[in-house]
């Protein structure tokens, strides 16, 4: 990350919409209840060791150049996709080849959310065996840091049905908690 200052010398410190944009997103994430925060990478394969493919936990990355990662397992084993804020946007890290064709994002709940659907869509059609023997990374169920409260699972489940909460005849009161997490994980 780069910005200007008003002395027009660049710097690494973060613009105030890209701060702002990194504290949403860890709002979101800590709403999601599948962001772990501070785990290592041994710590995260620890509590994924258990857990069958597609679990996945998101958490800070230990690598000082990237703000989050993924932890996922997979058929060969718990792995780590380290997640790019770049241009305000995030997105899975990849060679260098593919990176300008990965989809960015506002925010890691919404890259999750759109790899998670890619997942279920990949499981329903899913072949034995991936093209060139590589490994399908699928995220199809968080690890969730502590047991979500009941809110929290209904309000995903009514997200689920419907992305207009808006229009349901409930209090303003519930509408708002239900928009304050419109995803589908």
């Amino acid at each position: 990350m780069t910005c200007q200052s008003s002395d027009a010398v660049e710097s690494d410190a973060p613009s105030d919409p890209e701060r702002r944009r990194v504290a949403s997103a860890v709002k979101e994430l800590e709403n999601a209840g599948w962001y772990w925060g501070a785990l290592t990478a041994t710590e995260a394969k620890e509590v994924l060791r258990d857990a069958s493919e597609g679990t996945f936990l998101v958490r800070d990355s230990s690598q000082r150049d990237y703000l989050f990662t993924i932890s996922a397992v997979t058929s060969a084993g718990p792995t780590n996709l380290r997640v790019r804020f770049d241009g305000a946007k995030f997105k899975l890290d990849s060679v260098l080849l593919v990176r300008p064709k990965l989809k960015q994002f506002d925010s890691v709940v919404h890259l999750v959310e759109h790899y998670v659907q890619l997942s279920r869509s990949a499981a329903r059609a899913r072949s034995a065996e991936a093209p060139n023997g590589t490994v399908p990374l699928l995220l199809t169920r968080p690890a969730y840091l502590a047991v979500p409260p009941l809110q929290h699972l209904s309000r995903v489940a009514i997200n689920r049905r419907t992305r207009r909460v808006r229009d349901l005849p409930l209090p303003d009161r519930l509408k708002d908690y239900l928009s304050d997490y419109l995803y589908d994980i």
